[in-house]
Parts: C-alpha cells; sequence; structure tokens
C-alpha cells in the first residue's frame, strides 16, 4: 500500500508514474545499479526528463543542483564522468541523487552503506538524516546492520523469511521486544560490556526450504518457545499492549522476560 492505494493491483502504465517519481529507490551497490558506459550526467538527466517533463538544458540544471546538494564538489564537471572515475562513497551519493531528482514523497533505501568504511557509511547516513529533514520525505531502509536502524529508524519491521514477525517503535523493539527473533538479534549483538573471548549466542538450526516450507511460523524449527500451535498455523501480526506495537506468536514475550535482553 502507498497512499493508501494497493501497488500490486495497478495498471503498469498507472505504476510507471510512481516509480522513480512518487517512489524512488538507491540500490545496495552503486557500480552495479550505475550503467558504465554511460557518463553521470547522461543517466541522471533521462529521469529527470521523463518525469518532470523538463528539456535538456533545464535538466542538466537540475543534475547539476542535486549533486551539489548530496556534497559531490565540482557538480558540473562531474557530471561528465564515467562511474568508475568515482570513488565507492561517491558513488552511493550519486545514486543518492539520482533517487530525489523527481523529489519523490519515498525513498527506498536498500543496504545504503553496504561495503563503505566506517566513516563513509556515517556520512552517507548523516546525508539521508538531513535530505530528509529538508524535504520532508519518508524513508524505507533495508538493512541487516542494527546499529544503522537504531540511529536511523522511527519505527520498525523485523522480517523472518519473507515475512513480518514484529512492528514497532525503534525503542520498544530494541528494549522490549515481543518476538523470540527479534530477542535472538539483540543478543546477537556485541556489546563493548561482552566477556572477552566469550562467544556471542546464536540461533540455533538453519532457515526451512522456502521451496516446500512447511505450515506454521517459520521460525518454528529454530525457536526455543515453540509449541505445536506454532507448527500447524501461521500467527496472525496483531498488536499487543499498545496499538503500534505488533507481533506474529502464539507464545511473544512477556514483560517480566525483558530483564533478560
Amino acid at each position: 500500500m502507498f497512499e493508501n492505494k494497493d501497488l500490486t493491483a495497478m495498471p503498469e502504465k498507472e505504476l510507471r508514474k510512481i516509480r522513480g517519481n512518487a517512489i524512488s529507490m538507491i540500490f545496495q551497490d552503486p557500480m552495479t545499479s550505475l550503467n558504465p558506459v554511460l557518463r553521470i550526467g547522461e543517466q541522471m538527466t533521462e529521469s529527470i526528463e521523463l518525469h518532470l517533463k523538463l528539456d535538456r538544458k533545464a535538466a542538466v540544471e537540475r543534475a547539476v543542483e542535486l549533486v551539489d546538494a548530496v556534497g559531490i564538489p565540482d557538480g558540473r564537471r562531474r557530471l561528465r564522468d564515467y562511474p568508475h572515475q568515482f570513488s565507492g562513497g561517491m558513488r552511493q551519493r550519486i545514486m543518492i541523487a539520482m533517487a530525489l531528482s523527481c523529489n519523490p514523497r519515498l525513498l527506498i533505501a536498500d543496504e545504503p552503506t553496504t561495503a563503505l568504511d566506517v566513516t563513509i557509511q556515517a556520512q552517507i547516513l548523516d546525508l539521508l538524516r538531513r535530505l530528509q529533514e529538508e524535504r520532508g520525505m519518508a524513508i524505507m531502509l533495508i538493512t541487516h546492520n542494527l546499529g544503522v536502524v537504531a540511529e536511523m529508524a522511527d519505527d520498525v519491521v523485523v522480517m523472518y523469511l519473507g515475512r513480518v514477525v514484529e512492528q514497532g517503535p525503534v525503542d520498544d523493539i530494541f528494549h522490549k521486544p515481543l518476538h523470540p527473533y527479534t530477542k535472538a538479534l539483540l543478543k546477537s549483538i556485541p556489546s563493548i560490556d561482552s566477556t572477552p573471548r566469550v562467544q556471542l549466542p546464536t540461533i540455533p538450526g538453519a532457515p526451512p526450504d522456502l521451496v516446500d516450507p512447511e505450515p506454521g511460523c517459520r521460525f518454528a524449527q529454530r525457536c526455543t518457545r515453540v509449541t505445536e500451535e506454532c507448527r500447524q498455523q501461521e500467527p496472525p501480526l496483531v498488536p499487543l499492549g499498545r496499538d503500534d506495537h505488533l507481533v506474529a506468536c502464539y507464545r511473544p514475550i512477556v514483560r517480566e522476560e525483558h530483564a533478560n535482553v
């Protein structure tokens, strides 16, 4: 659903108006997302001309504004460069500029800091946060990095094998998790207080076969709280305790257990 519209039921013609316009996306690996044989300027202006209906000159000026906005110096000259002439961090900035070219209302960022060193990661996250505040857009951040989640998110959706198992405000997810999978993820994060040479907790077992999944909760085979009901029927996602904290579990973690997280 996007703005109360079911995207899966939309005809292709309507979807084309939304893709890259109302909804834009930053892909995980900018080097494979950018066309290696086209200059950056050509790749940026194509989307601008298509969605904003600008002529070539106006589209170039818009592209210059965008590369300046994401912190790339000498933007007009750099538009003539090819992707391989940029560093990893600069390529990611180019991807952000391209995603913002049509003023989207929703920006989907798929692992935007993958393969970047810690310093560059922090710069990219700061850039995304600043642009979000300036433009008033929503960001859907897809990541395995729980540190990034804690720093960036207001609300969190936890997924396991394609199913939402928990959803709620970031503070509740990190400090009062309801689903066993969420709790297990949090316990696996290294802490500065961790005892040296003590192995971090892991989730036992292996993910089930998704080609022919068994009935019931997909986490049942690895869950320490599993019941027969869990194995037979998939639990619904329902609110527990408060309307904005939802969990899909027949035996969610109760308040008294949070001290052990």
